[in-house]
């Protein structure tokens, strides 16, 4: 089920919150905890019943871990119970999401051929097993206590951050379910929950979707493009998946926020960013966290010298890459991530006026506008591993966007741009000035990237809410913005986290 439909906006969310809030009043906690738990597993379900067998096996399995570590254990058995669950959680995730690429690349290694066996891989299987991961690691090491199964439940299924993340620790979340005091309807969490779900699905639905026509164009066409339209595929893309992306997150802290769960922060303004250590700490900060907490650290973090923490580092992006998907673009993507970053670690440029720990002897200081332009467009760059299909498409990507050569592809790249809501004007000058027609796209593309850059200049979403007066101005724009997506729902499409 999508956020951005009408059977969750207008049929599961209204049930959801009546059957929470009316059940969390007649003192049925359990009850209704058990009530969100179901609501949460049809709404994994409804995308494919055959995905609630490998969630629930997936749920059971760590449950029972869990439950085998109740009682003080030795040393030996938590390690042989940590054993297990690494192997169990990732084997899953290993069988569902990289089996077919394993047998891929032994069939080109050893000229085997081995059959592949095509294997769906189901909705948010890499979020809700990393989330897992970091209960057994902390219940081994016992930082954390034994849930009850219902408990157990509601954490991993919740459904806002269920598909799509952010990435949750059980701490985060399961004292607030414990707390029934915030099981009563608050109008201010509510409303703050309403404006965030609204600017989520507003970045989603009127920006990342329409952006989504032209990237999607370019890269099915990779062979055609010329300098202009790559670079144009390029940003279009780069702006699309931070829309995509932050604009679910941004509906899943909404959504939590209704039911008065609070869930962390995934995006804060990663574009506003000046080095590529700093983007990496505001873009999906919730996987880099887990990275940071259970590989980073465990592998030594910075505290056993300078060439084991450039290594460290290099490995958690170099895994962050493979998490993305089962291909080898992904594996170049976070390999080149990590450079970047071992790159700005080693303290040879420095933005001015800011001085970070660790690196005041920088040699060389650049102002702030000069890191931003070499950060974004690297990360713009590393986006050509990221959404192409094959090393080879993306080395094609690289040729076309340096060549510096103009075929004249770009206006027909452009006029893929067809906004549902302008689709009388374009058919009425097609018939009467036909010639005009490709101004017309172009304005239409201008307005779109200007309203995308506007917006990433303003501050985020979290922001608006904490900061931004609450008067007749903004409930206007909430309400077009709310209606606009709405009508544009015929244009649904899935997130792109929805692979991963």
């Amino acid at each position: 089920m999508l956020f951005n439909s009408y059977i969750f906006l207008f049929l599961f969310l209204p049930l959801c919150l009546l059957g929470w809030y009316g059940l969390n009043a007649g003192k049925q906690y359990k009850l209704a905890q058990a009530f969100l738990a179901g609501m949460s597993l049809w709404f994994y379900g409804y995308f494919n019943v055959y995905y609630l067998a490998i969630i629930v096996g997936s749920i059971a399995g760590n449950f029972f871990l869990s439950f085998l570590l109740r009682q003080k254990n030795t040393p030996f058995m938590r390690k042989c119970t940590l054993l297990i669950g690494l192997l169990f959680n990732f084997g899953l995730l290993f069988y569902y999401k990289y089996f077919d690429f394993f047998l891929e690349n032994v069939n080109v290694l050893f000229r085997s051929d081995f059959t592949l066996r095509h294997i769906v891989l189901p909705l948010g299987i890499s979020f809700f097993t990393f989330q897992q991961v970091s209960f057994i690691v902390d219940r081994c090491l016992e930082r954390a206590p034994h849930y009850s199964f219902l408990n157990y439940v509601t954490f991993v299924t919740f459904f806002p951050q269920l598909i799509a993340g952010p990435i949750v620790f059980y701490h985060e979340v399961m004292p607030q379910f414990e707390d029934y005091t915030k099981r009563i309807f608050d109008r201010k969490d509510f409303v703050q929950g309403f404006i965030l779900f609204t600017i989520g699905l507003g970045k989603k639905v009127l920006l990342a979707d329409t952006l989504a026509v032209v990237a999607n164009a370019g890269f099915a066409k990779t062979e055609l493009l010329d300098s202009p339209s790559t670079l144009l595929t390029l940003l279009a893309y780069t702006f699309e998946i931070y829309f995509d992306f932050s604009g679910y997150s941004d509906m899943a802290m909404g959504l939590g926020s209704m039911f008065r769960i609070q869930l962390p922060q995934n995006f804060n303004s990663p574009y506003k960013a000046c080095t590529v250590k700093e983007l990496w700490q505001r873009w999906h900060i919730t996987l880099s966290r887990f990275f940071i907490q259970y590989v980073y650290i465990p592998l030594g973090g910075s505290r056993k010298g300078k060439l084991r923490k450039i290594v460290n580092n290099f490995l958690v992006f170099f895994l962050s890459g493979l998490w993305h998907g089962a291909n080898w673009t992904y594996v170049a993507w976070g390999s080149m991530q990590g450079l970047l970053v071992v790159l700005d670690q080693l303290g040879l440029v420095g933005i001015k006026g800011r001085e970070e720990k660790g690196n005041q002897k920088t040699k060389w200081k650049v102002p702030a506008f000069i890191g931003w332009c070499y950060t974004f467009g690297m990360f713009v760059l590393s986006l050509i591993f990221f959404r192409s299909e094959s090393m080879s498409k993306a080395f094609l990507m690289f040729r076309n966007l340096f060549s510096f050569k103009i075929t004249g592809y770009l206006p027909k790249l452009v006029g893929v741009l067809e906004l549902p809501e302008l689709y009388i004007v374009k058919e009425a000058l097609s018939l009467k000035f036909p010639t005009l027609l490709y101004p017309f796209s172009v304005l239409q593309l201008l307005v779109l990237l200007v309203i995308s850059i506007i917006v990433l200049c303003k501050p985020n979403a979290k922001e608006l809410v904490l900061t931004k007066q609450r008067n007749t101005g903004f409930a206007l724009f909430l309400t077009v913005v709310f209606v606009w997506s709405i009508i544009s729902f015929s244009q649904v499409s899935t997130f792109i986290y929805f692979d991963f």
